[in-house]
């Protein structure tokens, strides 16, 4: 239960390797998934826990190991938070930039598809700022998956 089969050291590499990865992936995967989770999503991160959990323990079943890789993410996700929050270029590297998807009662279907945002998410962001799209001066899709409207 103590014994670690691996050195100390591994558990923080693969926690750190697995980390920057899954970091990668997550923002490649766009701002709509981070932002607002489907059913789908929600497996889609259940099913890549259980697909990293073997990569960040090697096999080793020990509590140490398992705390060491605890503590290593935690870690990890304070360093990542602290950097964003102090530099902008960190900022937009990992969390992205805002979008506008339409401005004066107008959509811009490229950027909707280019963004993967429904039509319909953005009629029920209109219909939550009880908007109509003719009196829409801007619908904009925020770095965490948002989507604000801007009245007239």
């Amino acid at each position: 239960m103590f014994d670690l089969e691996l050195p100390w050291w591994e558990f923080v590499l693969r926690a750190t390797v697995v980390y920057g990865v899954l970091l990668v992936l997550v923002r490649l995967s766009g701002k709509r998934t981070v932002g607002q989770f489907t059913p789908f999503d929600l497996i889609v991160v259940v099913l890549l826990s259980e697909s990293v959990s073997n990569a960040l323990n090697g096999g080793d079943n020990s509590l140490g190991g398992g705390l060491i890789s605890a503590a290593t993410l935690v870690i990890l996700n304070y360093l990542m938070s602290l950097l964003t929050s102090h530099s902008k270029t960190a900022q937009r590297t990992v969390e992205g930039h805002e979008v506008v998807l339409g401005r004066n009662g107008r959509l811009y279907e490229d950027v909707l598809k280019r963004e993967r945002v429904a039509r319909a998410e953005v009629d029920e962001a209109l219909r939550e700022n009880d908007c109509t799209l003719e009196k829409m001066r801007c619908a904009v899709l925020e770095t965490d998956g948002r989507i604000s409207i801007l009245q007239h």
